[in-house]
């Protein structure tokens, strides 16, 4: 059984061209000219073409090239008709690639008084020429529309770029993916991560294992987040309460093909052994056994294990004709195979040393089967633990550091740093927005993120396949959620993706991307309101310049190394933290708090000791339970000034940044802060600037 899904939207395609209401509430002092990803090049002239209604178009594409490209183009609301023969308003032409000395998915476009010529050495060119024509349109009444005089010549920077949706903690409908997709299309994006399979809830037809989307596609709970606080079961479709679904095999095949239509190539992810709950619910005996009770990883002890996994994959194949199937890898627990019969004596037939080394040969296992069935593997960055086949990917979301082994192994690399493509952060001030998972992702950092590094080896440059966005689901319950995390961020992406670093440029698209916004309104799409955006902590935005500035810091407690921020100097930089504690401003105290010292140099008058701390329930990040400020002269006797209790409760789950301060006259050498954590909680302290006025 499956969700009945009735299709709302008559036409994907209309909504996707209709940009005649944004365009004309655009203001004046915006550039009417602008392409998102902006082009490597583009010329701009004084005069404009005009589009009139039932305008034609010509291309000399062949087969199933020209079917696709010309059934899109005439059914967008510009009103293209095509021409068989004679000349068109738009020609599109399909050129040699030796003469024409064009990448494969570059393009060249001229428009003129006269007309619009566009040219490239691939189907995918031209259609990315027409994208450029869409964003340059604008509606100028009576079915006509003007577009500026301009020579643009375009290549992408890199060949995977990739927007990554998670479908197992939220499920989302076909037609809702398909929107996705065209949004994709219209910022030459052409690859689309669809993690299908996660604890939360399998989400693809696999026919040889009903039980697999009978039993786990559907929970009793209406979000993730209760269904993970609440037991994390599963039910029948037709049970009181289930939420979900499921895609068939006919959703899949539509899917792919209509992304396929668009230039995207779908790629399906299958989690494997992790990330694998809903599984062992529904074949428990792919669980390992022992005393402990299943957890999320398959057995790789079991010759079972890998008759189920191949064959899944064997339908997945035939659903999916994409290169690459991404298998997953990340997060593995070893905690169960280390009490497995049949894991320890898989171990001691291969002579393995360490539990991790099970993950290497299950994942070297799959390798080996999809390379037999003319498919290559993509799994994320933990698969470098083992052995890979150089024909093998990896995306890398860990950091900077896997990025560079990766490259510097020869293999085909996705950079997906959690820092800059994670959109299910908050993408500004965190009480303005809806829960979200934590972090802090402007739309500015976003477009910050420069993927090359000199970590890279020069030499393999090449290896760099590409960047990819992800959207992580556990706190995004609804397809308007989803849409609000997604937009505008993932047209910084495409930038980065798409336009070579000399030619991007934060103020230009800025100023774009809040037009752009209003376009997407338009379509049907529901963005964040860039317009309105708070952006960071104000004290986050210039240097405080206060007594302590600089002036040495003793630990009397140390700090984590795992966030020490600036290290000894942290606290007396004058730099105060943002909306995150990840991002190197806030210093972490893990057990009895934070005890620090600051040295003026020398007895001076102090009016006001102040100091903030953050809580942030969800990854153990806590207020003190109480602060006290101390003076001294001498450094070795100090004399109390305050004790303040806090009174937030820790059961608070909002982001809180709460200041701790003192304000009277005294005169002193050092300055002392102690803040004791609340035994109650446990979890990290954080603190950013001891502020001494």
């Amino acid at each position: 059984m499956h969700i009945k899904i009735i299709d709302k939207m008559k036409s994907l395609l209309f909504l996707y061209f209709c940009v005649a209401m944004a365009f004309s509430a655009m203001a004046s002092s915006v550039s009417d000219t602008y392409v998102i990803p902006n082009p490597q090049q583009m010329v701009c002239g004084d005069g404009h073409f005009v589009l009139r209604a039932q305008a034609s178009f010509s291309c000399n594409l062949t087969g199933t090239d020209k079917d696709d490209f010309v059934s899109y183009v005439s059914n967008s609301p510009l009103s293209l008709t095509y021409k068989k023969k004679g000349k068109a308003d738009i020609t599109f032409k399909l050129v040699s690639p030796e003469n024409a000395k064009m990448k494969e998915e570059a393009y060249r476009l001229k428009v003129t008084k006269k007309g619009i010529q566009a040219e490239a050495t691939s189907a995918s060119g031209l259609f990315y020429a027409f994208q450029s024509i869409v964003q340059l349109a604008r509606e100028s009444g009576n079915g006509t529309y003007r577009l500026p005089e301009v020579t643009i010549e375009d290549a992408p920077r890199f060949s995977y770029r990739g927007m990554h949706l998670d479908v197992s903690r939220h499920f989302y409908t076909k037609e809702f993916v398909k929107k996705q997709i065209d949004a994709l299309a219209r910022y030459k994006l052409n690859r689309f991560h669809w993690h299908l399979t996660d604890g939360a809830g399998w989400r693809i037809e696999i026919k040889k294992y009903p039980e697999l989307t009978r039993e786990t596609a559907y929970r009793p709970f209406p979000d993730w987040k209760s269904w993970w606080n609440g037991g994390r079961t599963y039910c029948r479709q037709d049970a009181l309460g289930a939420s979900g679904g499921y895609y068939t095999q006919e959703d899949v095949k539509e899917i792919v093909e209509y992304a396929r239509q668009r230039h995207i190539t779908v790629i399906p992810e299958i989690e494997m052994p992790a990330h694998s709950e809903e599984v062992l619910a529904a074949l428990p005996q792919l669980a390992c056994g022992g005393d402990l009770k299943p957890g999320g990883e398959f057995c790789p002890g079991k010759e079972l294990t890998y008759e189920f996994l191949t064959n899944v994959l064997k339908e997945v194949m035939e659903l999916f004709p994409s290169e690459y199937i991404h298998i997953g890898g990340d997060e593995a627990s070893t905690n169960h195979w280390k009490q497995c019969p049949d894991c320890q004596a898989l171990m001691k037939a291969e002579g393995m040393k360490e539990e991790g080394e099970l993950q290497e040969y299950l994942v070297s296992r799959i390798e080996k089967f999809l390379k037999e069935n003319g498919r290559k593997m993509i799994g994320w960055d933990e698969i470098l633990t083992g052995e890979l086949d150089e024909t093998s990917a990896v995306t890398v979301w860990r950091g900077e550091d896997k990025g560079a082994e990766s490259v510097k192994r020869g293999l085909r690399t996705i950079l997906s740093p959690g820092a800059y493509c994670y959109f299910d952060s908050y993408q500004d001030a965190p009480r303005t927005q809806p829960e979200a998972i934590g972090g802090y992702l402007p739309l500015e950092k976003v477009y910050s993120y420069e993927p090359i590094t000199e970590a890279f080896p020069a030499d393999k440059l090449d290896c760099v396949w590409g960047v990819q966005g992800n959207v992580w689901t556990e706190y995004i319950p609804t397809p308007e959620h989803a849409e609000y995390m997604i937009y505008p961020r993932l047209l910084a992406l495409a930038e980065v993706a798409w336009t070579n670093p000399e030619q991007k440029d934060w103020k230009r698209f800025h100023a774009e991307a809040l037009q752009e916004v209003k376009v997407l309104n338009s379509m049907g799409y529901h963005t964040f309101d860039l317009q309105n955006e708070v952006g960071n902590r104000p004290v986050a935005l210039s240097v405080d310049n206060h007594l302590a500035k600089g002036k040495k810091v003793e630990y009397v407690r140390p700090y984590s190394d795992s966030y020490p921020a600036g290290g000894e100097s942290a606290l007396t930089n004058g730099i105060h933290g943002g909306w995150v504690y990840t991002d190197q401003r806030w210093q972490g105290f893990l057990g009895k708090g934070a005890d620090v010292i600051v040295d003026l140099e020398k007895s001076q008058p102090i009016q006001q000791l102040s100091i903030d701390f953050m809580q942030l329930r969800g990854p153990g990040v806590f207020l003190p339970q109480k602060v006290s400020f101390l003076i001294s002269n001498d450094g070795k006797e100090y004399t109390l000034l305050k004790t303040i209790t806090t009174t937030l409760p820790i059961t608070d789950e909002q982001l809180t940044i709460q200041t701790y301060d003192w304000t009277g006259s005294c005169e002193a050498r050092y300055v002392r802060v102690q803040a004791d954590i609340n035994p109650e909680a446990g979890g990290f302290l954080f603190t950013d600037e001891f502020v001494v006025k």
